[in-house]
């Protein structure tokens, strides 16, 4: 699975609702996460411009980087399927979860991901993939 920019973004700036609980479950073995180093940039960048609205440090925020790319499976992209996806700032999630073979891309824009149907992926909110996780349990 692929976690999209704005899942993390709204998982660190409130513990409250469905992206705080994925982001509470990466690393504990209940799925994969995937991520790219330019994915990773992207994440780094977002977090640095809302460091005040999550109410973390710019340390704080690298320290949750550093475990997210400790705990995630990290993969190279070797092909670039761009442009695919309508906002071109998605086009490194489609990327890194075409090339992981992964079955999803957590994301609250949904229909930003409109076609990766074809790549064999699924665009899941974060209370979709949550049902989803807890019903494999």
């Amino acid at each position: 699975m692929v976690l999209d920019t704005n899942v993390l973004v709204a998982g660190l700036r409130s513990r409250n609702g469905a992206s705080f609980q994925v982001l509470s479950m990466v690393g504990t073995g209940r799925f994969e996460t995937v991520v790219s180093v330019p994915l990773v940039l992207e994440y780094e960048a977002a977090l640095r411009r809302q460091v005040s609205e999550i109410g973390s440090t710019a340390l704080e925020i690298d320290t949750v980087l550093d475990y997210i790319c400790s705990v995630s499976s990290r993969r190279e992209v070797y092909f670039l399927w761009r442009p695919v996806l309508s906002d071109p700032s998605d086009e490194c999630v489609l990327e890194v979860a075409v090339e992981a073979e992964c079955d999803a891309i957590v994301t609250h824009n949904v229909d930003d991901f409109v076609g990766v149907e074809r790549f064999g992926l699924e665009a899941l909110r974060p209370a979709e993939f949550l049902k989803r996780v807890r019903g494999q349990s």
